[in-house]
């Protein structure tokens, strides 16, 4: 995936079959299944990819357990499908893991029990294994630091995943599929030809360079910004999408030191709220918050990490207090309006919408349903755009790097870059100093920036520790205090100057500071 051919194909003449606006779970999963069908294909992002929601989630590939109990039964028949596609098209990704209802009376474990056993039927052939009654003497061999007023509870089987690793994933098999991938290029007007969208300007923020592109079709999957790329369309239409903030905190492993993640089946506010192992540490998380501001960098309210601490300490032996919290983050879910009175009850499901000038829009979902998404969009922009009609081929077809490392030796955190792991350990000795660990309380080494830059197109301090590493997301101040070697590595693959380098750091400590709240 290399930067300067992408840039080199936006001053090509030819039209592309679709542009995809958009460079997050929605629009890479158009822009791949789009090009897998052999459309010559473009994809740009205003900033990086990922950078939003989809960097932002609760890290589960799933059905959705809280879909069943409000009776969306198709949604979670499609997401149970969904993620088992993922399970063997991105192994290296996504993997299954355990869960743990707990229960603080009997009756309860019969009641979460008959609910999974539902979950459990409607998985099928791709079930990942029976959900099962547990003791609490069997409960604490799973999680035993759980609250010790609880008597056991359900143990089931969901999905995990990496998410803004499947998001530069997908954007490498959209390169590998023949596609175009450009982040940092903001889309700033539409082109048209008697009142029809034929292509789109674009501005490319590190050279500011403005292209003209043309297209057949345009689709918009920008997230909670699709509204503002609609009225780049017609600045009469009607606003189509709402934003609802979900917040995570993120804690030392010793708080949940076992093979299982926690779910809690009702918080406070009645929703569900997970506490789950992911790269070493325990995400918790989330809440569910009308959120008026619509931010690349959203950031969580002082009372959703109370909520999130409050809740999390009725089910663990251990509370986490505020000055636990080694990160905080927060997301903007882009959900499509209704009638409904609160955010938590707006639909997941995804919906594309078809403007006059032939704006093909898709917006809401969820990562686990990335690719069918992907898949109904292009049908629709196929008709709209008069392409030859052609079938998706994205259900069966593996992923970028998708075979399991092979390296014994390689660092186990290397299990997300797949078979690339195999040419990062080439690396490893091709440089010394690139053995060198960013950080002790962290795995990462700084070949990984090296391959982040040559080979994930990261830019930014920020693009290496938040995105390509999860290094922002895991720990804060330890992201802080490495971000001056990266801004070295980074200067060097880069070829800028000391006052970009210092720019850099003083960017990058001002955002992470925000992920500290201790």
């Amino acid at each position: 995936m290399n930067r300067d051919q992408s840039l080199q194909a936006l001053a090509q003449r030819e039209p592309w079959d679709v542009l995809v606006i958009g460079g997050g779970a929605s629009g890479l999963g158009a822009a791949v299944d789009a090009a897998a069908r052999g459309y010559r294909t473009l994809l740009l992002e205003q900033h990086d990819f990922a950078k939003g929601t989809s960097s932002r989630s609760t890290k589960l590939i799933h059905g959705g357990v809280r879909y069943l109990k409000q009776g969306n039964v198709s949604l979670v028949l499609e997401s149970l499908r969904e993620r088992g596609r993922l399970l063997r098209n991105a192994p290296h990704l996504v993997h299954a893991f355990p869960f743990i209802v707990p229960a603080h009376q009997a009756w309860e474990k019969l009641y979460y029990g008959i609910g999974l056993k539902a979950y459990d039927w409607l998985s099928g052939r791709w079930s990942l294994g029976p959900s099962q009654i547990i003791s609490r003497a069997e409960m604490l061999e799973h999680l035993p630091t759980i609250a010790p007023e609880l008597r056991g509870g359900v143990r089931y089987f969901d999905g995990q995943f990496d998410d803004s690793r499947l998001a530069i994933c997908l954007a490498q098999t959209l390169c590998d599929l023949g596609g175009t991938a450009l982040n940092y290029t903001r889309v700033t007007r539409f082109v048209k030809d008697n009142d029809r969208i034929t292509g789109v300007v674009a501005h490319e923020l590190e050279s500011g360079a403005e292209f003209e592109l043309g297209a057949r079709v345009v689709i918009n999957a920008t997230g909670v910004f699709t509204d503002a790329v609609r009225r780049l369309d017609d600045p009469a239409t009607v606003t189509l999408v709402t934003a609802s903030q979900g917040a995570h905190i993120v804690v030392e492993r010793s708080f949940l030191p076992g093979d299982s993640a926690l779910m809690v089946p009702k918080t406070t506010d009645g929703r569900v709220l997970f506490a789950i192992p992911w790269h070493e540490h325990v995400v918790i998380g989330t809440t569910d918050s009308a959120a008026k501001d619509l931010s690349l960098e959203p950031r969580p309210l002082a009372d959703e990490i109370e909520f999130l601490i409050e809740n999390a300490s009725r089910y663990l032996a251990r509370a986490p207090g505020r000055s636990d919290i080694l990160s905080a983050f927060a997301g903007l879910r882009p959900l499509v309006k209704s009638s409904a009175q609160s955010t938590a009850k707006l639909s997941r499901d995804h919906t594309i919408e078809i403007s006059r000038s032939s704006l093909v829009t898709l917006t809401g979902g969820k990562w686990t349903t990335y690719r069918k998404m992907g898949e109904d969009v292009v049908d629709h922009a196929a008709k709209i755009g008069g392409l030859e009609p052609r079938p998706s081929r994205t259900a069966e077809r593996s992923l970028h790097g998708a075979v399991q490392m092979k390296a014994a030796t390689a660092p186990a955190h290397w299990r997300v870059y797949g078979s690339d792991s195999e040419q990062l350990l080439q690396w490893t000795k091709m440089n010394h100093d690139w053995n060198a660990t960013l950080h002790p309380r962290l795995p990462y080494l700084a070949v990984e920036v090296v391959w982040a830059v040559r080979q994930e197109m990261a830019r930014t301090i920020e693009d290496v520790l938040a995105r390509r590493t999860r290094a922002l997301f895991l720990d804060a101040r330890a992201s802080i205090e490495m971000a001056h070697h990266v801004a070295a590595i980074l200067r060097a693959e880069l070829n800028r100057d000391a006052g970009w380098e210092r720019e850099q750091i003083a960017s990058f400590t001002q955002l992470a500071r925000g992920y500290a709240p201790g």
